[in-house]
């Protein structure tokens, strides 16, 4: 290969090099970075981050779920392509600063006294006028009437004349500076605080995520982080009276476990509410355990409170339930059978369950998944009422209206402390779980107390509510017996043998028959079958009759049900040894809203209502554990962006020449020129200032 052919070689790798250079310092490329970083930042905030992978697949479905996580939308501020921008923007920013810098010092030191007689009458702000004094003192008078302005003046020799140069507010250029020299820190605390160090030990070391259930303790240490990691952030839930050493970090696919230099061990929780029931103050009484001297103190951590020990910072994140002990009692919800059971369940446990009802050898497991020890509800925004899922056509809806008010939604708005509440999963032998999450206490509902029992299919679904009455005792026992007795045959056609001769005590035997047998198929109708019950099922019945006769025909049926019901209940009580109750407007309403409830309950899909009876609450606190050495950098780079911006905002450069030659007789004449880099009106009232202090006892 000839010299000259190398040379030409060597002259367009170095044109590429620079043109890389020029693109990646480029305004427009780092003004893309950051349009992508904004997006990302956005995308980040509106999603939840670092969520379990199973919500995000009931949220997004399984295809969505799968394209955002390739995206790495799951964990934005972690993803490659996120920190690959900031790795990118850093490099931008930096060679913009290398090849601007050096440019913008160099300015901040000139005179900038090249400049002609010429060149300054093409100035738009530019005055002449003829002195009376010789050059030497016109010189030094408006010397000294621009630095009397707050200029920095130089006098320079040049061209058989002199040029006084002044210049103001040149430390407008440390803004540009700064600015960007904070977009470069901040990125770089920003890279310091990610989970680089982390993924390096997973590609190095061999770390991975731990993906099963076990004690701590006992997790091998390929799913374990050494103390010399620098810089992780995770959480550990600490119940009251245990203690934890090691915190739990997230990733994608399981968590890593983290170990910490000392133990922190949990006395009590403190917690105060503001009367919207959000919490007001939640701080944490703990002991802390060095692990190398066998120092103990105690502290207490607060939000916005945290505590530093070790370089690392333990922050007061949130509570949870530390494992309370739960009694509740268990009702059939299908079948005639009525007897309650008792079940003992802990939170976050499970309890099995089996053989309930009429599912013959249908096995649950009960999912303990959250317990409150009291809630302050607007009931006027408390889920969505059962029966909104209902399917039925209009003619059910009508039905519904005329049995009262019991199913619309409560219309208060006051905020009321309704008590404890228990939250589970009822999941059968297939895997397919529903939620549920029932109040312990009646509640007060559109002027009757009720128990409410909420259900969802999905974790991003709102409750949809059960509201089964009170009896006289405040318990759901009634409604239990009566419910019970609507799955009986024997005791529906009881009651309509009852009702028929309460209806027709003189009546014929052939006509009170008729209405025994109008009677018990309007129960049974109602008492309905696996597909379809309560007032969706009388609607379908309702629905074969001529269009013309319905509404006259669905008044009659009602009546005869809601009289053939209060019978059936009655009939249920003496079943029981229990006597007849008083028939006033107080069980009448009672009776009403049970037959609301019996309806509703076709949609609750549960094969027992489960009432929490006692709990011995056991609080636990969340704190968040982080190393971030980035932290401080990442200050240091807002401390130079605000410098930065009000240097560029606040300090406007401004420059002054004023050209002095000699004329004869002893004069001199002058000319005048103003520059900046922001024409403002400011600008303008300051030059005409400044000129009138130079032309002030002259003639213009």
């Amino acid at each position: 290969m000839s010299t000259s052919t190398a040379g030409i070689q060597l002259k367009t790798e170095r044109q590429k090099l620079a043109g890389v250079v020029e693109l990646l310092s480029s305004m427009r490329f780092a003004i893309s970075l950051l349009s992508v970083l904004a997006i990302a930042s956005v995308i980040g905030t509106v999603m939840k981050q670092n969520e379990p992978m199973t919500n995000y697949v009931n949220q997004f479905g399984p295809f969505w779920f799968d394209v955002f996580g390739k995206l790495g939308l799951y964990s934005v501020y972690s993803a490659w392509w996120f920190l690959l921008i900031l790795a990118f923007l850093v490099i931008s920013t930096s060679l913009c600063i290398i090849r601007n810098a050096p440019r913008m010092l160099a300015d901040m030191r000139s005179w900038r006294e090249n400049v002609r007689e010429q060149s300054l009458r093409n100035f738009h702000h530019k005055a002449e006028w003829r002195g009376e004094q010789g050059e030497a003192q016109l010189v030094q008078q408006s010397a000294e009437r621009i630095a009397a302005h707050g200029y920095k003046v130089k006098i320079v020799q040049k061209d058989q004349a002199t040029l006084i140069t002044a210049k103001q507010g040149a430390a407008n250029k440390w803004g540009y500076i700064f600015a960007h020299s904070a977009i470069v820190i901040i990125c770089v605390g920003g890279l310091l605080d990610s989970d680089l160090p982390i993924r390096f030990q997973e590609w190095m070391y061999g770390k991975t995520p731990f993906m099963g259930n076990g004690v701590i303790s006992e997790i091998p240490a390929q799913h374990r982080l050494g103390l010399a990691n620098p810089t992780f952030r995770g959480n550990t839930l600490i119940p009251e009276g245990s203690s934890s050493s090691t915190a739990i970090i997230p990733r994608q696919n399981g968590v890593l476990l983290q170990d910490l230099p000392f133990t922190i061990k949990l006395d009590r929780f403190i917690i105060d509410f503001y009367s919207t029931g959000m919490p007001k103050l939640f701080a944490s009484e703990v002991h802390v355990t060095d692990h190398e001297t066998g120092k103990s103190f105690p502290a207490t951590i607060k939000v916005n409170q945290p505590l530093i020990y070790k370089g690392l910072a333990v922050y007061q994140s949130s509570f949870e339930d530390g494992g309370s002990k739960l009694k509740v009692t268990g009702y059939p919800m299908k079948g005639a059978g009525k007897d309650s059971f008792v079940l003992n369940g802990e939170v976050s446990g499970t309890t099995p369950l089996a053989n309930r009802g009429q599912d013959g050898n249908a096995e649950y497991t009960i999912e303990w998944s959250g317990f409150r020890p009291f809630n302050v509800e607007n009931m006027a925004q408390n889920g969505q009422d059962l029966r909104a899922v209902a399917k039925g056509k209009s003619l059910a809806d009508e039905l519904q209206q005329q049995l009262g008010s019991a199913g619309k939604g409560a219309n208060t708005k006051d905020l009321k402390n309704v008590g404890p509440s228990l939250q589970y999963k009822l999941r059968d032998k297939t895997g397919q779980a529903r939620e549920f999450h029932n109040y312990m206490q009646p509640v007060l509902v559109d002027g009757s107390y009720v128990f409410l029992t909420g259900v969802r299919d999905t974790p991003n679904e709102q409750f949809r509510y059960l509201r089964i009455p009170a009896d006289d005792n405040d318990s759901v026992d009634e409604w239990m017996r009566l419910r019970a007795a609507l799955q009986s045959p024997a005791m529906r056609l009881q009651a309509a043998e009852r009702y028929a001769q309460r209806a027709l005590p003189g009546g014929s035997d052939a006509v009170r028959r008729q209405l025994v047998e109008s009677s018990q198929k309007g129960m049974d109708i109602f008492a309905g079958n696996d597909k379809e019950a309560g007032y969706v099922a009388v609607a379908r019945f309702l629905e074969r009759i001529p269009q013309a006769d319905q509404e006259k025909a669905a008044d009659i049926f009602m009546k005869i049900l809601n009289g053939s019901l209060w019978d059936l209940w009655q009939v249920a009580r003496e079943r029981d040894g229990l006597k007849p109750v008083e028939a006033d407007d107080k069980h009448a309403r009672f009776l009403q809203l049970a037959t609301n409830a019996y309806a509703d309950a076709f949609f609750y899909g549960s094969p027992v209502y489960l009432n929490l009876t006692s709990f011995d609450e056991v609080k636990a606190s969340v704190l968040q554990v982080t190393r971030s050495p980035g932290k401080n950098v990442v200050y240091l780079g807002c401390l130079f962006l605000v410098l930065g911006v009000f240097a560029m905002l606040y300090i406007r450069e401004r420059r002054v020449w004023v050209w002095i030659k000699p004329e004869g007789n002893g004069h001199a004449h002058a000319l005048m020129a103003m520059s900046t880099q922001r024409r403002t009106l400011d600008f303008d009232r300051e030059y005409d200032k400044l000129k009138a202090a130079l032309l002030h006892g002259q003639a213009a």
